[in-house]
């Protein structure tokens, strides 16, 4: 059996992970960090089958212990500061944990293991104000955000252990993926949850920002698998996991809306722009300026040829039915809010 070490396992990617590694029959290790109130979050489920290690990813004697404990065969690093927004007012805790922390993470594996396999969640923002369409893996960085800034400082030193020191590691360079386990603080979870909220009477409306920015959106689940699958390959490598195709915020506001049983119509532009049920006239969708980045990531769009080819990765989830599966989980959820909130 191989050992598995997973930083972030309960965030949503990381409670999908283990579940796909404990189904391969992994022993599966993850880092969580010591708070006076223990949360287990996305993993809650599944808790009894992981074992679970207090470490810090700005502590690198803590993260060194966790390599022993462990004897990891693969890490997949997916511990990160990664709310976009927080990292303008927590510019050097992102930095510290997103760029610093991927550095001690590859110490400690190359102290206590070095034949370790490493993954690093790379993210498209690193790619900000585009370069070029798509983007795929030798696309030239230009982030837009300190959260960005962050990540690409973790890939280059990620690439730049393996060059130096042979060990393997890779980078996946993932565009947006989602789920019913994405945090409310993420604009595609507030949509859902809001348009549940909406949908059964608690709640007027939502207030988003820039509902012009294109993103290239695909589910957890399937961009978990392409992380196993790069630790997979006889050598490291870095690989864009992306669905190729774009849509606007707007168009992900509609679509959840529409999988709730409301249409949506849209009037105005920029600042000024509405959403109205076009049933009752009521207005559901505001834009406020507050939502806006410092600076904007207009689009994002990857390519994922290199990822198809050569890991023969391929997605499950389309969007239409990722957006269905978010509302339906939100809706379910609201309803047990409201009946808890009735007893």
């Amino acid at each position: 059996m191989k050992n598995a070490l997973i930083t972030g396992i309960n965030g949503q990617d990381g409670s999908y992970l283990a579940e796909l590694l404990l189904e391969k029959g992994y022993n599966v290790y993850g880092i969580m960090r010591r708070k006076s109130v223990v949360d287990y979050g996305n993993v809650e489920h599944i808790k009894d089958k992981i074992k679970f290690i207090y470490a810090d990813m700005t502590d690198v004697v803590s993260l060194v212990n966790a390599m022993k404990v462990s004897d990891a065969d693969e890490v997949y690093n997916l511990a990160a500061q990664s709310f976009v927004a927080t990292s303008w007012e927590q510019p050097l805790a992102t930095a510290q944990i997103d760029a610093l922390g991927v550095t001690n993470m590859l110490e400690a594996i190359r102290m206590v293991k070095p034949s370790c396999k490493f993954y690093q969640a790379s993210t498209s923002e690193m790619f900000g104000l585009v370069q070029e369409i798509p983007q795929k893996e030798t696309t030239p960085f230009y982030p837009r955000s300190p959260y960005g800034v962050a990540k690409v400082y973790g890939h280059w030193i990620t690439k730049n252990y393996r060059e130096s020191y042979g060990m393997f590691a890779c980078s996946g360079i993932l565009f947006n993926h989602e789920s019913e386990r994405r945090g409310k603080e993420f604009v595609t979870r507030k949509i859902t949850d809001a348009v549940a909220r909406i949908k059964l009477g608690i709640q007027d409306h939502v207030e988003l920002g820039n509902l012009s920015s294109k993103r290239d959106w695909g589910h957890s689940k399937d961009y978990v698998y392409a992380m196993w699958l790069m630790l997979q390959q006889d050598k490291p490598d870095d690989y864009v996991v992306a669905t190729g195709e774009t849509r606007t915020v707007r168009e992900f506001v509609e679509t959840a809306f529409a999988k709730a049983g409301i249409e949506v119509e849209f009037s105005g532009e920029g600042m000024n722009e509405i959403g109205t049920d076009k049933a009752t006239g009521k207005v559901v969708v505001k834009v406020n300026p507050d939502f806006f980045r410092p600076a904007e990531v207009d689009i994002l769009i990857g390519d994922p040829t290199k990822a198809d080819t050569v890991l023969g990765w391929e997605r499950k989830i389309k969007f239409d039915e990722l957006v269905e599966r978010m509302v339906k989980n939100d809706l379910e959820l609201v309803e047990k809010e409201i009946a808890y909130n009735n007893l």
